[in-house]
This record gives C-alpha cells, sequence and structure tokens, in this order.
C-alpha cells in the first residue's frame, strides 16, 4: 500500500539530539524504521511520529519546539506525516527518515479502543481472565505503571453504559477508555521522558487484527481495579 508523506514545515522546531552519538543514532533511527514496519504491516495499525521528550537540568523540553508544550513528548507532531497500515519496511524509512527521533504513536478508534487501569490492576486481572479462557488482545505497559488492554473499536464511547449495565458506574473505578482522537505510544519508544513503553502481552497475528469485546473483559477489569482500591 502507498502513502503520501505531507509537507514537514509545521515541524521546523524538531531538534536533533545531541546526547545521541552518530552510531548510537543510526540504530536508533534503524530500530524505530523495523518496528513501525512492524506496526504497519504485520499488526495492521497505522503509525503516526510522535514528540520526544529530553529531561535537561530537572526540567523537560519537547522536540516540537514549543517552549511551553503541554504534553512534551507525549503528542503526535503532524497527524499528516502517518503511515498508514500495510507499509512495507521501506516506506517506513522513507517516511521516518523526515522525523529523526520521533516516537512511534498509535492512532486509537480504528484498529482498536483502549482500557486504561493500574499497571498492578492489570497483572491481578490478566491472571483471571487467562484462567477463564477469554480472549485477550495485547497489553502494553507505561513506564508511569498504566496499562493499556487492546480491545475492539467503539469500546471507549460504549463504556459508560457497559459499567451501568454492570453495576461498576458509581465504583470510582481507576479504570477509563481511549477512543477516536487519543494516542497511545507504540513499544519500544519513550513516554515523556520517562522511560519505554513495553509489552505485557504481545501482540499476536489474531489478537492484533481482531482485539476482543470490551464487555469480555470489563467485569474482571472492574472487578480487580474496585479490590485493588479497597
Amino acid at each position: 500500500m502507498g502513502f503520501t508523506i505531507g509537507a514537514i514545515g509545521g515541524l521546523s522546531g524538531i531538534r536533533e539530539f545531541r546526547e545521541l552519538r552518530p552510531g548510537s543514532r543510526r540504530r536508533s533511527h534503524a530500530s524505530a524504521c523495523t518496528a513501525v514496519a512492524e506496526c504497519t504491516g504485520l499488526w495492521g495499525w497505522p503509525v503516526v511520529p510522535g514528540a520526544r521528550a529530553v529531561r535537561t537540568g530537572g526540567r523537560t523540553e519537547c522536540s516540537c519546539g514549543a517552549r511551553a508544550c503541554p504534553s512534551p513528548g507525549a503528542h503526535p507532531l503532524d497527524a499528516s506525516l502517518e503511515v498508514p497500515a500495510g507499509a512495507t519496511l521501506g516506506q517506513a524509512t522513507e517516511a521516518w527518515t523526515q522525523v529523526p527521533g520521533a516516537t512511534l504513536l498509535l492512532p486509537v478508534g480504528r484498529s482498536f479502543d483502549v482500557i486504561e487501569v493500574a499497571e498492578d490492576s492489570a497483572h491481578r486481572a490478566l491472571v483471571r481472565l487467562e484462567r477463564m479462557g477469554l480472549p485477550l488482545g495485547p497489553v502494553a505497559v507505561t513506564p508511569h505503571r498504566r496499562a493499556w488492554f487492546f480491545v475492539a473499536p467503539g469500546a471507549a464511547a460504549e463504556l459508560p453504559q457497559l459499567l451501568y449495565r454492570m453495576g461498576w458506574d458509581d465504583a470510582g473505578l481507576d479504570l477509563r477508555g481511549l477512543g477516536a482522537g487519543d494516542h497511545v505510544t507504540a513499544p519500544p519508544s519513550d513516554l515523556a521522558g520517562l522511560g519505554p513503553v513495553r509489552w505485557l502481552r504481545p501482540p499476536t497475528l489474531e489478537g492484533a487484527g481482531k482485539p476482543p469485546q470490551a464487555r469480555l473483559l470489563l467485569g474482571t477489569l472492574a472487578y480487580v481495579c474496585h479490590r485493588s482500591a479497597a
């Protein structure tokens, strides 16, 4: 599948990271291109280049160049630079050459939605879900100890009603849905200068292409979140 790289005039503020040695920079770029191609070609997810955060002198600066960036290292650079699902390694390399140092962001609401819970809750929920033999999609964990369960698109919009039907709507759960318009950082990219996102449950060909319906997991996730709070 072909794709078009948009103009990058709006990205003039992207700064090269001087703390990286030239050889290290090349290896990092090659690794990023491979990760992009894996997301697009293997898992069928589009990828958007994201800003990167650098901590200097006790403060965090964003590669977008904005002095008062509200989300340093945790937002897309330019949606027009999206690499679509199905792109090859060659196409991913061509795209990422124009955005050196960019992180990998996955648009939510197309191939999947996300249910976010605390990492500790995620570990306990996975044990229960696997014992019950329920279908599972990918699960990622962030450096600030949050977990993202990939579920079928539409879950974020349906979440309040689903929780209401299950009797969990007024439980004050540490649980939220991410849907259309949101992005999540793809492993192994850094999130906001805090460290890399990693897979707790890596994607598979079946799980990435057809994540489970949220209702199949939500009861267990809600129960575990409630127990953790108690």
